[in-house]
């Protein structure tokens, strides 16, 4: 099987209850995911284990609809969401630590299997996703650097 484990992080200077908390609500993810264009709850809110939302993204020149359940919910600390469907298996993972002088630690995980033809795309995935996640964390610190 062919996996796909993409860890990028980035050292935000705002306080990490701050960071986790506009990170970890799906209804921001579209001010700082740069593909990421609609979000629509499938449970109530607010965020709880097993709450899920359903993402529709533009990746690679390609219209996606998945949606994801949180499988882990560690508030301040850690945040995963797994695919409860859509186009392959995919985990994303949020962790929170403390960095020097008040500021925030943050990385972000992807890690997935692609199925079909996706095997063969592994490693050009591997490097979009990468690309994208330094673009949407850089994105996500200016977002709160900026409410100060």
């Amino acid at each position: 099987m062919t996996t796909v484990d993409v860890v990028s992080d980035i050292v935000i200077a705002r306080p990490r209850g701050e960071v986790s908390a506009y990170s970890s609500d799906p209804d921001n993810a579209t001010s700082w995911y740069v593909n990421i264009k609609a979000v629509q709850w499938k449970s109530p809110k607010p965020v709880t284990m097993g709450s899920q939302f359903a993402f529709t993204a533009r990746f690679l020149g390609r219209d996606l609809s998945y949606t994801y359940e949180v499988v882990d919910l560690q508030p301040e600390k850690r945040f995963v969401m797994r695919t409860a469907e859509g186009p392959f298996p995919m985990e994303t993972t949020y962790l929170w630590e403390d960095g020097p002088n008040g500021t925030t630690k943050m990385t972000l995980r992807n890690r997935g299997e692609p199925a079909g033809f996706s095997v063969v795309l592994a490693p050009f995935l591997a490097a979009a996703m990468k690309r994208a996640n330094g673009k949407d964390l850089a994105r996500l610190r200016s977002l709160l650097e900026a409410r100060r």
